[in-house]
């Protein structure tokens, strides 16, 4: 999917740019940069869009997305406190004259799988959290040194899993990319609903049939695949954050029939709700 295009500058005096985030909510649409970034999160929760991947976040997501690979987050529902994250951005160039010395092999690896996105095991994350937080504030020379430091304690010590599917494409137009936006943004006001095909076609400025070819074609999956997926996405959160019942949450997250609810349930989470929500209490 090819998005919206983001410049991007270095922070005063450095040859990458350091920054936190804060704010009620993301204001970032669906977007790319040649860029490298490694973005943690430190408050907020929702839905994380990389690629074709769509995932929840939540305190201690750390996510590295690759040069020129489109990505946003979004916040959903209530939320108990603002978004703030940490982000990282460099270009390739930053570490090219490096990146063949055997002391990078593990920080030249770890880029090269950052095309698909890469998403850290939240432990690890943890662990590099104060690292990223001081480099804010520190001098431009000490920055990139501990910069190296925490790429290099990813690449050798993290556990991992890809994000974007192994054939996803970025190549779209950008009124293509408008029409991503369009769609996400519907799927988030209407989740709770009955969203049909017709209304969001209609939103998009298409009739069914393309529709259904282009998210076919962009996603590599059904629209109703996506909205299941999102709706289940709503669902998990639910879970773990309210004491609601999983009929009554399959209720708020837009399914009349809780035997579907529980069938979509169990082929995205692998589970059924009352043992993911124990699983996450027992921890």
């Amino acid at each position: 999917m090819k998005a919206e295009y983001r410049s991007i500058s270095p922070s005063p005096g450095s040859s990458f740019r350091t920054s936190i985030f804060e704010g009620k909510e993301f204001i970032a649409s669906w977007h790319f940069h040649p860029q490298y970034e490694l973005t943690y999160i430190l408050g907020s929760s929702g839905i994380r869009y990389v690629g074709d991947n769509m995932a929840n976040f939540e305190y201690g997501d750390l996510v590295l997305v690759g040069s020129n690979l489109p990505h946003c987050w979004k916040t959903v529902g209530e939320q108990k406190e603002d978004v703030r994250c940490i982000i990282i951005q460099w270009d390739e160039d930053l570490l090219s004259d490096w990146l063949e010395k055997e002391e990078f092999q593990h920080i030249k690896q770890l880029m090269q799988l950052a095309s698909r996105g890469i998403h850290f095991d939240k432990e690890k994350a943890k662990k590099v959290e104060s690292k990223m937080l001081d480099l804010i504030a520190l001098p431009p020379f000490e920055r990139l040194l501990s910069f190296l430091q925490i790429l290099q304690e990813l690449a050798v010590n993290a556990n991992y899993k890809y994000l974007a599917g192994q054939g996803f494409t970025s190549n779209l137009t950008v009124k293509e990319s408008e029409r991503v936006n369009l769609i996400y943004n519907y799927v988030k006001e209407h989740h709770n609903q009955q969203i049909s095909l017709d209304a969001v076609a209609e939103k998009v400025a298409m009739n069914k049939e393309s529709f259904c070819r282009f998210f076919k074609k962009t996603f590599r999956k059904s629209f109703f695949e996506f909205i299941n997926e999102y709706k289940i996405s709503m669902a998990t959160k639910m879970l773990i954050n309210t004491d609601l019942t999983a009929s009554e949450i399959g209720y708020k997250v837009g399914y009349n029939n809780l035997s579907f609810f529980n069938r979509q349930f169990q082929k995205f989470v692998q589970m059924p709700p009352s043992k993911y929500r124990k699983m996450y209490r027992d921890i």
